[in-house]
């Protein structure tokens, strides 16, 4: 008997969906970072094992009042999970009380298949609370399990990969067993890429950026193979062109060497990463360029 479905995860921003996606697959494709809406674009990550095989999927985090046609994308991008699941993991932060708007939280409940309700960052509040949030939840939608975790500290994680397993219906595999993804590793190195931008600069800079990777090519070299990586960092005005850049360059200077240090791990490859800031006004609400960039079909 082999088993096959879709586990989709949703939840608000910065709840730890990406950080519980790495966990249960033991690798690191999705990136993480304190900041919220760090995941922009939902991404598949697949668990293979003799007798099943389960199709994870990390969503963007739910905005309640998108600002930017790029967010009102994201929104679609991850409601789109309610549609196509086999089970849904509700996410939530057990540190902080959320709660979704009414339309968002009927349309979750007119989901027909298994809900498991997962509170994840249980090390950061007390017994009670974790109760508490359970209790409140199981009140507002059928509820199939109740999963309390810490996807930092894989606590708890196994436990849940178990019950979701026993969820999953009968059937052939989906995706050939030897593929953990459905993404490339372009979209691996710009998602790498804007994780840096993410760490290295604050307030509106990393949000209005996004990294475009348009050369990729294995060359040799007198120390033998490496990958020549090109990229652009598009954003909304010249300012925060300057701002990336940096005095005299520094600020990309190290930009391009961190990126090109976890490029590196990812790859397990030599790199050479050039990169490059070009503005495009008002990219975030340009339906033509958010279509080529990945967020509208």
């Amino acid at each position: 008997m082999h088993k096959s479905g879709f586990v989709n995860i949703i939840g608000h921003p910065n709840v730890g969906k990406s950080t519980l996606l790495n966990a249960l697959i033991g690798e690191r494709l999705s990136i993480i970072t304190d900041k919220p809406q760090t995941t922009r674009h939902r991404i598949i990550a697949i668990i293979n094992t003799d007798s099943y095989q389960v199709v994870f999927s990390d969503t963007p985090g739910l905005i309640d009042e998108p600002n930017y046609k790029m967010q009102s994308a994201m929104n679609t991008s991850a409601l789109s999970a309610l549609e196509d699941a086999d089970v849904l993991l509700l996410m939530l932060d057990a540190s902080q009380l959320e709660d979704f708007n009414p339309s968002l939280l009927e349309r979750i409940g007119r989901v027909e298949v298994p809900i498991f309700l997962v509170i994840n960052k249980i090390d950061l509040s007390s017994p009670e609370e974790v109760q508490a949030i359970a209790e409140n939840w199981s009140g507002k939608l059928k509820i199939e399990h109740v999963c309390a975790i810490s996807a930092l500290k894989n606590f708890g994680t196994r436990e849940l990969l178990g019950l979701i397993v026993k969820h999953l219906p009968e059937g052939p595999p989906y995706y050939p067993k030897d593929q953990f993804t459905d993404r490339s590793e372009r979209f691996f190195i710009s998602e790498i890429i804007r994780e840096k931008i993410l760490e290295l600069y604050h307030q509106e800079i990393p949000y209005s950026c996004e990294v475009i990777v348009h050369h990729f090519q294995e060359k040799s070299s007198k120390k033998g193979k490496i990958i020549h990586i090109s990229a652009d960092i598009i954003v909304n005005r010249k300012s925060q062109k300057s701002i990336l850049i940096g005095k005299e360059g520094r600020a990309i200077k190290k930009l391009g060497t961190k990126a090109r240090l976890s490029i590196e791990a990812f790859l397990e490859k030599a790199v050479f990463l050039d990169l490059h800031v070009k503005v495009k006004e008002k990219w975030r609400d340009d339906e033509r360029t958010l279509k080529s960039y990945g967020y509208l079909q």
